[in-house]
C-alpha cells in the first residue's frame, strides 16, 4: 500500500528540511518533495499540516520493561541500588510481567517518537513478543550472566542465550536477537568466550553494560589486567561489533579498540548523572573516531524512556562539563539518537530519512509558543523540542501512534495489565 504524507518538512540527512511530500510504498521510503505523480493503487494520504518529519529516534540501551519499577531505589549509588532495591523485585517477575512492562514502555516510546530499541532483560522471548504485536523494532537478547568463574551459576545460561539467537523469529523482521553479556562482572571469562565462539556464525553485534562506574573499572583492571572494553575484545566478543553501554570511565585506548571493531558507545547522561556516576567523556570518544549512540537505560534509574531529554541533556552537560560552548554541537546529538544508533544495532536501513530507506519517522508539530521562532532547526529539535511534541510515529510505513491513539495496541487492556503487575510485584 502507498501512503503519502503531505504538507510536511522532511529532515534529511544532512539536516536539510525539504517541504514537500514523503511518500511510503509498503516499508520504504519512496520520494521525498516535488509533486506526486498519480497512482492506480491503493493510497491514503495524510495531511500534516506543516510539521516536520524527523527520523525516528533510536534507544541503543534500554530495559523496557523496567517501567515496572519506574522509580525504585531512588538516591542509592548503582551497587546499592541493584542489591537493595531492583533485584529483589525482578526475582519476582514473570513473562507477563515483562509482557506488560514492555507494552507500557513502548506506549511511552512511541509517543516520544522513538522507533527502536536494544532491550537488555530477562524473559526477552515475552518482550520480543510484545514488542513485535506492537509492531516496534527492537533488538532482544538474553543476558548472558555467571556467577562464578569456575562453574556456571545459573547453569546452562550460555546455551539459552545461544539458543535465543538462533530460534527466535519475528515474521515482520522488525525485532531481531543479539547475543548479550551484562557485564564483566557479571559474567565469567568461560561464557564470554563461549559466546563469542558462537557468533561466529551468527555475525551479530553484542550488547553489553561496561565501565559504567569507577568501582567497576578499577575491579576489572585488578582482576583481568585490562579495562572491560579491552577484555570482552580480547575475547572476542566484539569481533561483529556491538552496543556498549556507558563508558563513563572508558580509556582513551578503549576509544581505539571499540572503533577498531566498529563497535558503539551508547551514551546514558540521565541515567548516569542519577546513580552518581560520573560523565562519560563523549567528546573525546568522537574525536577518536568511535562511534556513539544516544540511550535512555531502565526507568528505574532515569526516570522516563524520553530521549527528546537524553539529547537535550547530552549536548548540555558535555558544554558545561568542557567549559566550551562548542561542545558536542545539536546536529551530532541528534545523529546520536538516530542514524548512530541504528548502525549500532546492525540496522542499516533505518535511521535516516532518504529513497531507499525504511520509513521510520516521527512527526513533530512545532506550531507551539516554545518553538516559535525556530530560526534554527537542529537548535530547535535538541534545545526546544518536548517529547510531548510528537504527534505521530510511523514504523515501516506503519502508523503506530497519532495524537494519542495506538492503532496496534489495545490502550486499555494495556493499562489493566501493567498495574496488575505492579500490584503483584508489591510496589
Amino acid at each position: 500500500m502507498r501512503r503519502v504524507f503531505s504538507n510536511g518538512r522532511v529532515l534529511t540527512p544532512s539536516h536539510a528540511v525539504v517541504d514537500g511530500p514523503i511518500v511510503v510504498d509498503g516499508d520504504w521510503i519512496s520520494q521525498i518533495g516535488g509533486v506526486v505523480a498519480p497512482f492506480e493503487g491503493a493510497c491514503e494520504t495524510i495531511d500534516l499540516k506543516g510539521a516536520l518529519v524527523m527520523p525516528g529516534l533510536v534507544n541503543a540501551h534500554g530495559h523496557t520493561a523496567m517501567t515496572l519499577v519506574r522509580g525504585v531505589g531512588g538516591g542509592l549509588p548503582l551497587q546499592r541500588w541493584l542489591e537493595e532495591a531492583i533485584f529483589p523485585v525482578e526475582a519476582k517477575m514473570t513473562p507477563e510481567d515483562i509482557r506488560a512492562g514492555v507494552t507500557w514502555g513502548v506506549m511511552e516510546m512511541l509517543a516520544s517518537g522513538t522507533t527502536l530499541v536494544a532491550d537488555m532483560y530477562d524473559f526477552p522471548q515475552a518482550g520480543g513478543e510484545a514488542f513485535a504485536a506492537a509492531g516496534m523494532k527492537a533488538n532482544v537478547c538474553r543476558v548472558g550472566l555467571c556467577f562464578s568463574e569456575t562453574d556456571e551459576v545459573p547453569p546452562g545460561r550460555a546455551k539459552e542465550c545461544i539458543d535465543f539467537v538462533r530460534d527466535f523469529k519475528d515474521s515482520t523482521g522488525r525485532v531481531v536477537a543479539d547475543f548479550c553479556v551484562h557485564s564483566e562482572y557479571l559474567t565469567s571469562e568461560r561464557i564470554v568466550r563461549a559466546l563469542a565462539e558462537a557468533n561466529a556464525d551468527f555475525r551479530r553485534p553484542v550488547h553489553a553494560h561496561v565501565s559504567e562506574t569507577e568501582k567497576e573499572h578499577r575491579e576489572c583492571l585488578a582482576r583481568r589486567g585490562k579495562t572491560p572494553i579491552a577484555y570482552l575484545a580480547d575475547c572476542g566478543l566484539l569481533d561483529h561489533g556491538g552496543y556498549l553501554a556507558h563508558a563513563v570511565w572508558a580509556t582513551d585506548d578503549d576509544f581505539a579498540v571499540a572503533r577498531a571493531k566498529g563497535a558503539a558507545l551508547v551514551h546514558n547522561p540521565t541515567s548516569n548523572m542519577k546513580l552518581g556516576s560520573g560523565f562519560a567523556r563523549i567528546p573525546a570518544a568522537i574525536a577518536a573516531g568511535t562511534r556513539v549512540a544516544l540511550g535512555t537505560d531502565g526507568c528505574a534509574s532515569n526516570d522516563n524512556l524520553n530521549l527528546f531529554e537524553e539529547m537535550h541533556l547530552a549536548a548540555l552537560i558535555h558544554k558545561g562539563v568542557a567549559k566550551d560552548p562548542t561542545a558536542l554541537p545539536a546536529g551530532a546529538v541528534l545523529d546520536m539518537a538516530t542514524v548512530n544508533g541504528a548502525k549500532a544495532l546492525g540496522r542499516n536501513d533505518t535511521g535516516a530519512l532518504a529513497v531507499g530507506m525504511k520509513a521510520d519517522f516521527c512527526v513533530v508539530d512545532f506550531d507551539k509558543p516554545h518553538l516559535k521562532p525556530c530560526l534554527d532547526i537542529m537548535n530547535a529539535l535538541v534545545y526546544s523540542a518536548q517529547a510531548s511534541d510528537v504527534v505521530m510515529t510511523v514504523v515501516d510505513g506503519e502508523i503506530l501512534y497519532d495524537h494519542g491513539e495506538y492503532p496496534t495496541i489495545d490502550a486499555g487492556r494495556a493499562e489493566f495489565e501493567f498495574r496488575a503487575a505492579v500490584k503483584r510485584l508489591g510496589l
